[in-house]
């Protein structure tokens, strides 16, 4: 037995109790070994995947709060099976994107699969790293999938967060078997015990079954992947129908485009196999009329984590699969693959995601709309929560309304279309879908619906319409040390919010649940709470339907006329303050011309805010040369009259930055 593996057995003999009371003296004892000494170098053999039957195999997935380490923990573990080469550069390997190195957050998850000797035996284990923030809950979602189990990580310092019991209903839901982690014991702050109470008070679990680590020094690490093998069950015990003997049938829980090679479908095989040259298709392919719906696997293998091709995937194993697609319809997210003239039964697939905000982007140029309508075709394909609709502005041209399920999605799709794909785009403010109930019957007829969906103020409708307006509601989830309850409660209710509950984790966290309007939180509020509670509170929320409220469609006018394009739609409780910046950001934005220049925010007939741009001032009697009073007076009158006139006749013109300054903030 090497030191490597000394070490790692020695550190995994002393119980969780031992953790509470002496984590930081077991932290200094190892704290100078480096992490070189704690993992396995990367070894160059080849693997043959026929040597891993069902019940050699695990599949399994990482889960938790932001920045609670499980990209960290993934790190580790593929340094000490050897997957990567031990080094003090490993951070966040699996996050490929140069957004998720920049933000330092995982946004898409990424697979990698390790083989792991244990008493004796070799071991497949294919790892799922998936995003903690809640806008990217569906790739979550999608990845458990194909997993069996999960490493549910929670930090030593900052306890169970809100995304952490999302995450955990997830595989409840799923379900799939949890391994509890707690992570970054090496901290001072950690506190080991009270975290434990934590999660076997939200999770139900018992102590003596929860791991405590240090991913980034490698404490204890190696258990984890022992655990895994003895407390995960394989696909075989997972599915009755695992066999490779089986036809084939593999799930699609992701996929991306690649340049050169086309759509590469990442794939969980459930039964049979799948090998270079098979025909294949799926049950969504058979529905699409004249169209291709057999396809050669041109490429198959699996990631470790860079592709590595093998030619063949059996029952049980996660891996890719090239085979020449080469459009985003092709590749559906949640489909079914399965050799030609052998059909089976379809996966239920994907449960669709209802975008929680919407964001209208447009080409900086409208010659790049082509281009950019691939670039979004490209970057939906393996992102299905996003919706795509197409949109026409008179100010910005042509463009495309997105739907998404939060704001830092919103905006970490645009930064992916432009470091990704070179697309430079003009971004709206993101909106919420609001609804009008109809209580006219032509327009119920017309409509197919007493129900419409207002998304633009060009879809208001007229009020003798309207029975009522309804706006989406969230359930929020507050956890947040004690002493900043109070601060926590003000922000809800200035916010709308009506309290739903409110318990003590412990002495010093409590949980506060509230029912709020979506609109109120899509844009700062999570940056509101974490500068009310001094950066210690997270935040979690989920759909809750719609209820009644009032809606204000805000119209902008320059010396009383309208300007269509500036035109929105507002709840009652901010349209005044929402008008108010509006006609203050025109004002900073339009240049002065040679008449005054009124701007008026207006609902229905009643103006509600007001700005003044004042004509450029000219020195009337810079030609005059002299003369008596009367002349001067007589120019200050012709000068008025003109300004008058121009102020009658005179065009407003808004530029395009106007517009966009207006739009964008």
């Amino acid at each position: 037995m090497n030191l490597s593996r000394s070490l790692f057995v020695a550190v995994a003999e002393v119980n969780l109790v031992g953790y509470a009371r002496n984590g930081r003296n077991l932290y200094r004892s190892v704290q100078q070994i480096p992490v070189r000494l704690l993992s396995s170098k990367k070894t160059s053999k080849q693997i043959d995947l026929s040597n891993f039957p069902p019940d050699k195999i695990r599949n399994f997935g990482i889960i938790a709060h932001v920045d609670h380490g499980k990209s960290t923990l993934a790190d580790r573990l593929l340094e000490i099976t050897g997957a990567i080469e031990a080094s003090a550069s490993n951070k966040q390997v699996l996050d490929k994107l140069q957004v998720e190195k920049e933000r330092g957050i995982t946004v898409k998850a990424q697979t990698a699969s390790i083989t792991y000797y244990h008493k004796g035996e070799e071991y497949l284990l294919n790892l799922i790293d998936t995003p903690g923030h809640v806008d990217f809950s569906y790739e979550v979602s999608r990845s458990l999938a194909a997993c069996q189990g999960v490493l549910l990580v929670v930090d030593a310092s900052q306890g169970v967060e809100a995304q952490t019991l999302s995450n955990f209903y997830l595989t409840m839901d799923a379900g799939i078997d949890v391994i509890p982690i707690i992570n970054k014991i090496d901290l001072k702050t950690a506190n080991v015990d009270a975290v434990c109470q934590e999660m076997e008070k939200f999770f139900d679990i018992d102590r003596k079954d929860i791991i405590a680590i240090s991913a980034k020094t490698g404490i204890n690490v190696e258990s984890v992947l022992e655990a895994i093998i003895d407390r995960l069950p394989s696909p075989k015990q997972h599915l009755k129908c695992c066999n490779s003997s089986g036809p084939l049938k593999a799930l699609v829980f992701d996929s991306c485009y690649e340049n050169y090679k086309g759509v590469n479908a990442n794939i969980a095989v459930t039964s049979g196999k799948i090998k270079t040259g098979d025909q294949i298709t799926s049950h969504f392919l058979q529905s699409l009329p004249r169209s291709k719906t057999t396809y050669e696997v041109k490429d198959v293998g699996i990631l470790e984590p860079d592709f590595h091709s093998t030619g063949v995937l059996y029952a049980g194993q996660v891996g890719c699969v090239y085979c020449g697609m080469k459009t985003t319809a092709e590749a559906r997210i949640g489909d079914t693959f399965h050799h030609v003239g052998t059909p089976v039964e379809a996966f239920e697939g994907f449960k669709s995601m209802k975008p929680m905000v919407l964001g209208t982007m447009y080409p900086n140029d409208q010659s790049e709309y082509i281009n950019l309508k691939k670039s979004i075709d490209k970057l939906t394909l393996n992102d299905s929560s996003v919706t795509v609709h197409n949109c026409n502005c008179p100010a910005l041209g042509a463009g495309f309304r997105l739907g998404f399920l939060g704001l830092l999605h919103l905006d970490v799709f645009k930064q992916r279309l432009e470091q990704e794909y070179d697309a430079t785009v003009i971004c709206t403010t993101p909106t919420v879908p609001y609804k009008a109930i109809l209580s006219s019957p032509a327009q119920i007829k017309k409509h197919g619906s007493d129900e419409m969906t207002i998304s633009t103020a060009g879809d208001f409708p007229d009020l003798s319409w309207i029975k009522t307006f309804l706006q989406p509601m969230v359930t929020g989830t507050v956890m947040a040390p004690a002493k900043y309850l109070e601060a926590v409660i003000d922000l809800c209710e200035r916010r709308n919010g009506v309290e739903q509950s409110l318990s003590y984790i412990n002495d010093n966290r409590v949980i506060v649940v509230y029912r709020l309007p979506l609109d109120e939180i899509i844009v700062d509020f999570y940056d509101k709470l974490k500068s009310v509670t001094s950066g210690y509170g997270s935040f979690d929320y989920e759909d809750a339907e719609y209820e009644e409220t009032n809606l204000a469609k805000v119209d902008i006018l320059l010396n009383g006329k309208i300007v269509p394009e500036l035109s929105s739609v507002f709840n009652e409780s901010k349209y005044q303050r929402m008008a108010r910046q509006i006609c203050e950001r025109l004002k900073e934005t339009i240049p002065p011309q040679l008449f005054p220049i009124n701007i008026q925010a207006v609902v229905g007939s009643k103006v509600i805010a007001k700005s003044l741009i004042k004509p450029y001032k000219r020195d009337i009697f810079q030609k005059l040369g002299g003369g008596d009073m009367t002349r001067k007076m007589k120019l200050v009158r012709k000068h008025k009259d003109e300004e008058k006139r121009l102020r009658m006749i005179g065009k407003v013109t808004v530029p395009r930055n106007a517009f966009v300054k207006v739009l964008q903030e």
